[in-house]
């Protein structure tokens, strides 16, 4: 009998939590302070906006090659077009990220849907009229220039940025991220830039459309390096947790310094562009950190680093071709 009581007044072993553990675990719901003007800058994740800064550099200045008058109104139009779809697929995304429930098993930074900070109805409102906004500045862009078939360019520009990880099968989460970003950020928006402003495109636009391509897939691949073992747990199957981590940390390292081998072929006809080597210091530093890591708060850094590395590279190839 004594030994029955002891067993029975042995304590039951502990549950080790599940989600996100920056949440509250067990017990009543905590409430949760409505979304705060910060919280809302914070999810349009600007740190990721010089991605759209650098194919607009790159591309006006391949356009000047064609012709030395710089379009300036026409450029900083894409640039709005280019901002404007790098907002509204960031909200896209904590709104579809957060209504599947990805972000309940999240470490990084807190997102408004998943952390309830704001109505998922409210977000997906807010991606949108980001959305719309690109819509009717690219429209202005097409009125202006008489390229109509841009129309069609730009609605599957929106259709991808919803699709990454918005619909039923997001191919965001079937390791497709990287392509369309390529394609995207890269191809579209460097070769759409020059395209719009002399309707015509060098092959030096091609070069620089590759190279941008390859750094925005840099910092996407920097942030699903971090997320890769919350990514598995809520079945997000990036190229990441396809591939591993080793081989990420080998990719992030080709994709960052393969724009730095363009830029030197580059070099041998217009020399300025040697200059871009000196964004070659932050490039090294990211692969640095991406390879010796302990912490996925360091890996916010080294995406933060590469996308500034991005848009110095932009700017320098822009001042190597107008000069």
């Amino acid at each position: 009998m004594a030994a029955q009581s002891r067993k029975r007044s042995r304590p039951a072993p502990k549950r080790r939590p599940h989600g996100n553990p920056q949440k509250p675990q067990g017990g009543a719901p905590q409430a949760v302070a409505p979304a705060t003007a910060r919280d809302w800058i914070a999810a349009a994740r600007l740190r990721t906006l010089p991605l759209a800064i650098t194919p607009v550099l790159i591309g006006t200045g391949a356009a000047t090659l064609v012709d030395d008058q710089l379009h300036w109104v026409l450029a900083l139009a894409c640039l709005a077009v280019a901002f404007a779809l790098q907002i509204g697929v960031n909200y896209a995304n904590d709104y579809s990220d957060g209504i599947r429930g990805t972000d309940d098993v999240r470490v990084g930074p807190g997102r408004l849907t998943g952390g309830k900070k704001a109505k998922p109805r409210t977000v997906l409102i807010v991606a949108l009229a980001f959305f719309a906004l690109a819509a009717l500045v690219g429209l202005a862009i097409v009125v202006r220039t008489g390229q109509w078939w841009l129309i069609a360019v730009g609605a599957v520009c929106i259709v991808a940025a919803w699709f990454y990880t918005g619909g039923k099968r997001p191919y965001g989460y079937n390791a497709m991220g990287e392509l369309f970003v390529f394609v995207f950020f890269g191809l579209v928006a460097t070769l759409g830039t020059t395209w719009v402003q002399v309707q015509e495109i060098p092959q030096e636009a091609w070069f620089g459309a590759v190279a941008a391509g390859l750094l925005a897939c840099a910092v996407l691949l920097a942030n699903n390096l971090r997320d890769i073992d919350q990514d598995r747990l809520a079945g997000k199957r990036t190229l990441s947790v396809l591939i591993g981590r080793r081989a990420t940390q080998v990719l992030f390292t080709l994709f960052v310094l393969v724009p730095f081998g363009i830029s030197a072929f580059l070099a041998l006809f217009y020399p300025v562009a040697w200059l871009t080597l000196i964004a070659l210091l932050g490039a090294l530093s990211s692969v640095l950190i991406v390879w010796t890591y302990r912490t996925p708060r360091e890996l916010i850094t080294a995406l933060q680093v590469t996308s500034f590395t991005s848009v110095a590279y932009g700017a320098l190839l822009f001042w190597a071709f107008v000069a």
